[in-house]
């Protein structure tokens, strides 16, 4: 291989795992945001509906200077009920009951329940797609979820039914954007990933605004300052800019070692919940965070990453590595 040549793959090896690390963190500071507007007397209604009408002028954009680039086929009136179904399920649903649950649990264990959505992903694959699970991916799932139950417990023994609620809140979310992820999967290689971002995240704007309306026709007019401010980090710093950043790894270095530099997610939320909502760490929670993060990696390595994304998916390839919620 041209020394040139090597090193530009070199390059963009590292560009590509900084991407998908620092998008990784972006991510996961949502959920401190979020707590921030709820100290400041915010309602998860409204903050969400926020979020996504903030999000959509961005994710716009990013749509039209796509289309610019390449012609798209016509979408069907079957592909747009499919859209909207999953921008319901996803981006929607998904992100408005986690966002009910981090008003009973920590930072740190939301994001490490929103962690296991590869395994849910598994377990439906399993039990409803049939699909056979390896040996290697069961001792996965055990691992992960021991990893989850210790943390859980971190949880439990201050806040009590609270942190109940709130889990299975977060995990209600996990798990209907593992059903996303499944349907996305299916749409993403007819449609192109930009497409389905931008119908879905389209849907899920007009579902939250909605919604919104109807519990408090005036609340998004009637928020403090800093939730507006708030909420437009959310969007662009916590939403937009993370997904764009996982989208382009994706197309540098693959699905594969995205999901592990993903890794770095729990563990940012950990400490900035430490630092900015003074959440305490036990060696408990790092625990059951090593777990969790453990069986991450086993599930990654079952599935060993490719060299080099393939020139036909290399300008267009996303699977969901990190959830929008």
């Amino acid at each position: 291989m041209h020394p040139a040549s090597a090193e530009h793959q070199r390059r963009s090896y590292i560009y590509g795992i900084l991407m998908a690390a620092i998008g990784s963190m972006l991510f996961s500071g949502k959920a401190v945001l979020i707590k921030f507007a709820y100290a400041d007397g915010a309602n998860a209604e409204t903050l969400i509906a926020l979020r996504m009408l903030m999000a959509f002028p961005m994710f716009y954009s990013i749509y039209w200077w796509h289309s610019r680039k390449r012609s798209m086929s016509p979408l069907t009136w079957l592909d747009r009920g499919k859209l909207i179904g999953l921008g319901f399920l996803g981006y929607f649903l998904s992100s408005y009951v986690d966002f009910l649950g981090l008003q009973y649990i920590s930072v740190g264990l939301e994001r490490i329940v929103l962690y296991l959505t590869p395994t849910i992903v598994l377990l439906i694959s399993y039990f409803v797609l049939q699909k056979p699970i390896s040996r290697l991916q069961w001792y996965a799932l055990v691992v992960g979820y021991l990893g989850v139950i210790i943390v859980f417990i971190q949880d439990a023994s201050s806040t009590g039914i609270r942190a109940w609620i709130g889990m299975l809140l977060v995990f209600s979310s996990a798990c209907f954007y593992a059903v996303y992820m499944i349907g996305a999967g299916e749409m993403v290689k007819r449609i192109g990933s930009v497409r389905l971002v931008f119908y879905a995240s389209s849907a899920s704007a007009v579902f939250s605004i909605t919604q919104s309306l109807i519990y408090s026709p005036t609340a998004m007019l009637e928020q403090l300052p800093q939730i507006y401010w708030l909420s437009l980090l959310n969007a662009s710093l916590c939403t937009v800019i993370p997904m764009l950043m996982i989208m382009v790894s994706i197309n540098r270095i693959g699905s594969p070692l995205v999901a592990q530099a993903g890794i770095l997610g729990p563990v940012s939320t950990v400490f900035m919940g430490y630092i900015f909502l003074s959440e305490p760490i036990t060696w408990m929670q790092i625990g059951g965070m090593l777990l969790v993060i453990a069986a991450m990696w086993l599930l990654v390595h079952n599935n060993p990453p490719s060299k080099k994304p393939s020139d036909k998916n290399k300008s267009d390839d996303f699977d969901g590595a990190e959830p929008l919620n």
